[in-house]
């Protein structure tokens, strides 16, 4: 087996001469599971044959509603690492499915460098179009035409997840996506840019370029504009926000991640667009980049976890 290294991508990575990647992290599997765990059953649907690609759907045990709102999951990893199948997301997805009483939909796509952007957005997409082919009850899998509200569709997601629910969003406002998206939740988004959003935004050219590095050769190297590619570059570029395809928003940052400010740099610039939607803000500032997965059982992982619940169920932020 090849062993020069061409490149490193550390934390996420490797690729070898032979073209093999390596991931160093992100890698692990949990299998689903039609056995009630946490009183919730899981299993995994091929919705891209070509690709090979499958979404897993998470389902409570004892649900005594025949229709549930449904959470489109997109998982994060800088477009490089991780799964619908990793412990994290996993694990997550399964406790707001038995905590909202909702269908989960979490989708697996293509990552780089293998498959770089926008591959990762098509496939996101695919799968959406493939979730709503359930929307008369009609479609291939029963789960979705037997317990999926299409009154009340979620897109939600993490860091690169996060990304790409917003273009899901305005992909699916461009398209004409029906029935209509009630809410997208942005997590932690990865948004960035050239130039700084704001004079509170990260300064330090290092880490600057660290982050443009990431983008520019591993998920994305078929960028024209680099890191001002629309893509990433959501707060910065001159995109439109006004046509937003949903009724609702959560924008949650972390106050020690570095991407604090262009997520609250979204949330301005969605407010000011002319979207017609409702924006809320959720901020922990003492935390870091996906502190909620990374540390779920924090008393800010917890008080985040519950707004997140509250936004699928439209309860208050006491739901338990």
């Amino acid at each position: 087996m090849e062993t020069e290294i061409v490149s490193e991508f550390l934390p996420f990575g490797r690729i070898y001469k032979d073209g093999r990647v390596e991931r160093l992290t992100g890698t692990e599997i949990i299998p689903p599971s039609l056995d009630a765990r946490n009183d919730v059953v899981s299993k995994d649907v091929v919705y891209s044959p070509d690709h090979n690609l499958s979404v897993r759907l998470f389902l409570p045990h004892k649900s005594t509603d025949n229709k549930l709102p449904l959470l489109i999951y997109i998982h994060g990893g800088a477009w490089i690492i991780e799964s619908p199948f990793s412990p994290i997301y996993h694990n997550y997805v399964t406790e707001v499915v038995k905590s909202a009483n909702c269908l989960a939909v979490s989708i697996q796509y293509r990552r780089a460098p293998e498959h770089p952007i926008p591959a990762a957005y098509e496939d996101s997409w695919s799968a959406i179009q493939w979730i709503f082919s359930h929307a008369d009850g009609s479609g291939p899998e029963e789960w979705i035409n037997e317990h999926a509200d299409f009154n009340r569709v979620f897109i939600g997601g993490d860091s690169a997840g996060a990304n790409m629910s917003h273009h899901m969003a305005m992909r699916a406002s461009k398209e004409k996506l029906d029935p209509k998206i009630k809410g997208v939740a942005i997590v932690h988004p990865a948004f960035w840019g050239t130039d700084p959003v704001d004079e509170h935004d990260v300064q330090d050219a290092e880490t600057r370029s660290g982050i443009a590095e990431v983008w520019e050769k591993i998920a994305s190297p078929n960028s024209v504009n680099g890191t001002d590619d629309p893509l990433f570059n959501v707060v910065g570029s001159d995109s439109d926000f006004s046509g937003l395809g949903c009724e609702k928003v959560l924008v949650a940052v972390a106050g020690k991640d570095v991407f604090v400010r262009q997520g609250l740099g979204y949330a301005a610039k969605l407010e000011k667009s002319g979207w017609r939607g409702d924006v809320e803000v959720v901020v922990e500032e003492e935390e870091g980049h996906v502190f909620h997965l990374q540390n779920p059982d924090s008393e800010s992982a917890s008080r985040f976890f519950k707004k997140f619940v509250g936004f699928i169920t439209g309860s208050s932020t006491d739901v338990m």
